[in-house]
């Protein structure tokens, strides 16, 4: 089965993509998606260094919850501030120290920062410790620690028990 389906998981998103993008489940659509789910994985085996390990399907869908309720949390803040006075918004690069090793987490979590209205994932020192985020409002040295403790607390932490298993 492996021979067909190197990478299962990213098939069945490849396939859902298909549908979602064409708005169809149409017959044809069906053994497009299909197609493009078992051939792309397939013909991309080799790039593909290492394989992710999930090791906590309920932590995951945990953080999954977490970072939806974020998005649109997010998304109300964020309406707020472009709504009201400009002056008001202070945009500012923050590092953020990581404790995840793992190069799936990491990409994982720049992901979620970037999904977040109001960051984005900047940039990764060469040794993976830090990840550069551009915050739309940090206006002083609190709300710096506090946007850094909640990527910390609600999505590295989560990512290290998922990626890494019980070091967390």
């Amino acid at each position: 089965m492996r021979t067909l389906f190197p990478a299962p998981l990213l098939s069945l998103a490849l396939f859902v993509a298909w549908l979602m993008l064409n708005e169809s489940a149409s017959v044809g659509h069906l053994l497009l998606g299909a197609g493009f789910g078992v051939a792309l994985p397939w013909f991309t085996r080799g790039m593909r260094e290492e394989v992710p390990h999930v090791r906590r399907a309920g932590t995951a869908l945990a953080l999954a919850a977490v970072v939806l309720a974020d998005i649109v949390r997010s998304n109300v803040t964020v309406a707020r501030l472009i709504l009201g006075s400009e002056h008001h918004i202070t945009p500012r690069f923050v590092w953020v120290p990581l404790a995840i090793r793992d190069p799936h987490g990491i990409v994982a979590l720049a992901t979620i920062v970037t999904m977040t209205p109001g960051t984005l994932s900047a940039d990764i020192t060469d040794d993976r410790r830090h990840l550069l985020v551009h915050a739309f409002d940090v206006d002083d040295e609190a709300a710096h620690a506090a946007l850094v403790d909640d990527i910390k607390a609600r999505y590295e932490a989560p990512l290290i028990r998922i990626f890494e298993g019980n070091r967390a």
